[in-house]
């Protein structure tokens, strides 16, 4: 009886079989189907009927693409990330970790947006307006179409937005800004969500290109719901080392342009510049080669960059020998000393083995794997690489050395800089003047290079490029 009177208040029935049960389950009990299990009594669908549209559906030929170009800030290396510049009622969202430079970056682009003749409003929720107005007279970002205020509240916010009419708002942070009409502090998901719902709102219908400052969570990840990611038009990650001046701008989301773009800065005491050929920041001073070294050419996003392994092998005296890494991934430097055990026997298993990269730079993809390697083996063999060669390929648990996307662009880069050889893997149909390319099929046929007698000089217009300290 009990249960039989369990069945009649089951809230949920099977519309194949007819059976009950107490809880919503995926899949029937009885007769095994999927998405059957509906609650009893539940409306089985929402009637809508048509309303009033904002303006009438017609041809995509003919609706106007000119509300759509883009504008440039005056920052080519931002306008570069941007896909050109920044696009009238687009909301870009910035994101970084405190201290990076998102703010300077942002009033220092507001300056030159404002002398260009277009009214920016910059509101901010982290300092007072003092503070700001310190940090643009010592970085020279002042302009009379420059407007500045202080606020935490979205209704003052607005207030200023109807009072100035800016055709630039940027807004640092959206975690400050707090609406009284949602529950919770500022920087809540629903009140992180209700402040960038509604300026994003404000910023199509008056077609004011936005940009919110967005901060991180400490494992780097932009902090906040995932819907603002989705709200906005453009994501940035605003990157750099606290002990290097280099900081790199990445878009990571574009609706506007290509999402794979990187910009170069050097944050300085008197502000940020633009680092328009970064290539060389990464590279030593040391004009002969010395063993332990290996030159690669990274891609950042469509840029290739000529950067600089350097590797340590020494004694150990410990059961457990010491492996350190800086700027690389230590799975697959692991991966590397594991290879060339095994395969092209270098003996560094009772070593302690420290790699890293130079000027602060990181670089994760399996490009790298061939110089690393040759930067291990010239260290535990103490022989230099050639100065005049760089290595590019990803190595295999096998030894054997695959083809790496974008070859022809990383060989021009190296070829402008001066180098003249180019350890690529075998098969590679890429042909560049003025740099000779070297197949190799295996780790073994790479590592014959570091035999060569001829120990040729780093190439002279590498030294000659400006470095960031």
């Amino acid at each position: 009886m009990v249960k039989a009177a369990a069945r009649e208040r089951a809230p949920y029935r099977c519309e194949d079989c007819g059976l009950q049960v107490a809880k919503w389950v995926g899949r029937c009990p009885e007769c095994q189907a999927w998405g059957t299990i509906n609650e009893v009594g539940a409306p089985t669908g929402i009637t809508v009927t048509a309303g009033p549209v904002s303006a009438p559906a017609r041809p995509i030929a003919e609706v106007p693409a000119h509300g759509a170009q883009h504008r440039p800030t005056g920052l080519a290396e931002l306008d570069r990330c941007l896909g050109g510049g920044l696009v009238p009622g687009s909301v870009v969202l910035l994101a970084g970790e405190p201290g990076v430079g998102k703010s300077t970056l942002l009033v220092s682009a507001a300056a030159h947006i404002a002398r260009g003749g277009a009214r920016c409003l910059v509101v901010t929720g982290e300092e007072s307006a003092a503070q700001v107005r310190l940090r643009a007279g010592r970085i020279g970002a002042l302009a009379d179409e420059l407007y500045l205020a202080a606020e935490t509240d979205l209704a003052a916010l607005l207030g200023h937005v109807e009072t100035v009419e800016p055709q630039v708002l940027i807004v640092d942070s959206v975690q400050t800004i707090g609406s009284p009409a949602v529950d919770g502090a500022p920087g809540g998901v629903a009140q992180v969500r209700e402040v960038a719902g509604v300026l994003t709102r404000i910023a199509k219908q008056r077609g004011i290109a936005t940009v919110l400052v967005g901060h991180v969570t400490k494992d780097g990840a932009i902090a906040g719901p995932r819907v603002l990611e989705h709200l906005v038009d453009v994501v940035l990650s605003f990157e750099g080392d606290r002990h290097s001046r280099l900081r790199l701008v990445r878009t990571v989301k574009n609706r506007f342009g290509p999402a794979d773009e990187v910009g170069c800065f050097d944050l300085t005491d008197d502000g940020i510049d633009e680092l328009a050929d970064p290539s060389g920041l990464f590279l030593s001073r040391a004009g002969e080669p010395v063993p332990g070294t290996a030159i690669t050419v990274a891609m950042e996003g469509r840029r290739a960059l000529v950067s600089e392994v350097q590797a340590l092998v020494a004694p150990s005296t410990l059961p457990a020998p010491r492996r350190a890494t800086s700027g690389l991934d230590p799975a697959r430097v692991a991966m590397m000393l594991a290879v060339l055990e095994r395969r092209a026997a270098v003996k560094v298993s009772a070593a302690d083995v420290y790699t890293a990269t130079v000027g602060g730079v990181r670089l994760v993809e399996p490009a790298a794997d061939l110089a690393v390697a040759l930067a291990v083996a010239g260290a535990a063999r103490d022989r230099p690489l050639p100065g005049d060669v760089v290595a590019l390929g990803e190595v295999g648990l096998a030894g054997e050395v695959r083809p790496v996307s974008a070859l022809a662009g990383r060989l021009q880069e190296a070829a402008r800089l001066g180098f003249r050889r180019a350890l690529v893997p075998a098969g590679a149909d890429v042909s560049v003047s003025g740099i000779t390319t070297i197949e190799v099929a295996d780790l073994r046929a790479a590592l014959r290079v570091l035999n060569d007698p001829v120990s040729t000089p780093r190439p002279a217009n590498v030294a000659s490029l400006n470095r960031v300290s």
